[in-house]
């Protein structure tokens, strides 16, 4: 009997019939084509993650202010609807740093953390966060984060990324210290706690940190060159995270540190499968939790189409945004009714499942599979794991998050950017992570106004013979005194028509001579209903003193829409050219 080649698809598809077409349709588009050459590669991918996933997931959750069992919930159901649903074959989704971040925000002035009514906001939040994502997604709006621009976007993950830093620093120094999400206040908590330090729980601490750095940043390089398989060297160096748990938790127990250095420890875990869970479905409740469920709706989703289309392009694939806003919606859905929290993708255990060669969204579905086991058979083994340790893994993971060239290398590029850039950062360490992104956003916005009020406007010539136009200021250009050729290098609009409107009026006061005005149009995507206005009025102020309006090189939804209005009409359609070189040929006096 002839065998199927490896790279034939596992599910033929073509030409299914019946209730096996239906049945079809439903399967995630992955498994419709999948190849089982590429098993291997999704259960290395798989393997790999999880190793990272376990012990991150249980810091994540109490950088959130939940129990770290929370974390390794939230790392089962979710990853395996977003392995279903999600566009993207790379993609790791789970607990992660910012959202962590922002969980514990938004639910500190709600409720004690760790508590019961703590984690019934958890599971709020992200029934909330999962239905806002799912609403957008279903209406279309994946494209509506390009509202944050990047520098905001960078400022903020920096911010952030020091303010989790920092308050790391009670589990790394061994105190207690009161929760809090502003820098200075955090510093300044330190400072006056510093004193208490734990020794012990320092050593730890330190020893966690170099060791971590070591497998993440050494190890793979070091096993390459000693001659391991690459598979073997990125194995065994992105399980650092998980030797850190397991190893500093063996020493406090064979130490009995706990008890005789006062080293803190997570403590009994539960064992087993999350049961079913429901969230709240209080008015009152969802209301004050509707501001950061919307902010970690789009702070994850945006962190993970920033991933996943990065990863994609490498293998020349495609994301689409309103599927991944579903498919994350889903994945949150999932975490609120299993005892998780909000969870996003990840862009460190995205890139090892990357790197690992994951090739489907069954490399989610292993890892997920994966946890499931370590929850229903490791958790005895963490119960002398210390909170150190815990605290060094956030550190480390968040440290890539940090760029401090950002600001210089923008402010050399755009002062207006990298001005949004600062202020964003400035607001989330000062007044937290809500407020700064917020800040960050409305500075954006006035910044685009203000730089747009004021638009690009060059007078241009005839460059040597050619049918080419260029700024006299920049160019050595062919002019004529009767014809005065401004091209307008920005949209038209409410906020920079009057501007427009006194730009061109001056300059004809500067040239006496000129009979023609020529606008030159190649740049204006769109004329709003204040800037028709406006060029209703310069035509008949221009007219008045013996100055013939023109345009020219408009475009096409642009010419719809001045035709529509009447416009073309009353200004005369010989007055509307199909180029410059047209215009200047026909306006020109034939004696120069």
């Amino acid at each position: 009997m002839n065998q199927r080649p490896a790279s034939q698809p596992l599910l033929q598809t073509d030409q299914p019939a019946g209730a096996a077409a239906s049945a079809v349709r439903w399967l995630p588009a992955w498994l419709r084509s999948y190849r089982r050459a590429d098993l291997g590669s999704d259960l290395l991918a798989g393997l790999i993650v999880s190793l990272m996933l376990v012990p991150q997931a249980m810091a994540y959750a109490l950088l959130a202010g939940l129990p770290p069992q929370v974390g390794l919930y939230a790392s089962i159901l979710p990853p395996m609807l977003y392995g279903i649903f999600g566009s993207s074959r790379a993609l790791a989704v789970g607990p992660v740093a910012l959202v962590s971040l922002l969980v514990a925000s938004g639910l500190q002035d709600l409720a004690p953390a760790g508590s019961g009514e703590y984690l019934l906001l958890a599971l709020t939040l992200a029934l909330l966060t999962g239905l806002v994502q799912i609403v957008m997604g279903a209406a279309r709006l994946g494209r509506l984060v390009s509202f944050i621009s990047h520098p905001v976007i960078s400022g903020f993950t920096s911010a952030a990324a020091l303010i989790i830093a920092f308050s790391q620093a009670s589990h790394l120094l061994g105190v207690r210290l009161p929760s809090q999400e502003r820098l200075p206040e955090l510093l300044s908590a330190l400072f006056v706690h510093f004193s208490q330090t734990n020794l012990a729980t320092l050593a730890l601490s330190l020893g966690s940190l170099a060791a971590l750095i070591f497998f993440r940043s050494r190890l793979e390089g070091l096993l390459t060159r000693l001659g391991a398989p690459a598979n073997l060297a990125l194995f065994v160096s992105k399980s650092g995270p998980l030797l850190v748990v397991l190893g500093s938790a063996l020493l406090v127990w064979l130490l009995r540190l706990d008890q005789s250095a006062g080293v803190p420890v997570v403590g009994a875990i539960p064992s087993g499968l999350p049961r079913l869970a429901l969230p709240s479905f209080d008015l009152h409740t969802w209301r004050e939790l509707a501001a950061p469920a919307l902010t970690i709706s789009l702070v994850g989703y945006l962190e993970s189409i920033s991933v996943a289309r990065a990863l994609a392009s490498r293998r020349r694939q495609k994301i689409n945004p309103n599927q991944e806003l579903v498919a994350l919606g889903i994945a949150n859905l999932g975490a609120a009714f299993t005892g998780g929290y909000p969870v996003t993708g990840g862009l460190s255990r995205s890139m090892v499942n990357f790197s690992a060669g994951a090739k489907s969204g069954l490399a989610s579905i292993i890892s997920a599979s994966l946890v499931a086991l370590a929850a229903l058979f490791l958790t005895p083994l963490f119960a002398f794991l210390p909170r150190a340790a815990l605290a060094a893994i956030i550190i480390v993971a968040v440290a890539s998050l940090l760029d401090f060239s950002a600001l210089p290398r923008t402010w050399r590029y755009n002062k207006a950017d990298a001005i949004s850039l600062a202020a964003t950062f400035l607001v989330v360490l000062g007044w937290g992570a809500e407020s700064g992104i917020l800040a960050g956003v409305a500075i954006s916005l006035a910044l685009y106004l203000w730089r747009t009020s004021r638009p690009h406007i060059a007078i241009v010539g005839r460059v040597g013979d050619s049918e080419h136009f260029r700024n006299i200021l920049r160019h050595k250009v062919r002019t004529w005194p009767n014809i005065l050729a401004v091209r307008i290098d920005e949209s038209l609009y409410f906020a920079n028509s009057q501007y427009l409107e006194s730009a061109l009026l001056n300059a004809i006061a500067e040239y006496p001579k000129v009979e023609h005005l020529l606008l030159i149009c190649s740049a204006i995507n769109f004329i709003d209903a204040s800037a028709l206005e406006t060029l209703e009025s310069l035509a008949h102020e221009l007219a008045s003193a013996g100055v013939a309006l023109h345009l020219t090189e408009v475009k096409g939804p642009v010419m719809d829409r001045l035709e529509r209005s009447g416009f073309i009409a009353r200004l005369g359609c010989e007055r509307v050219h199909l180029s410059t070189h047209i215009a200047v040929s026909k306006l020109a006096h034939p004696s120069q």
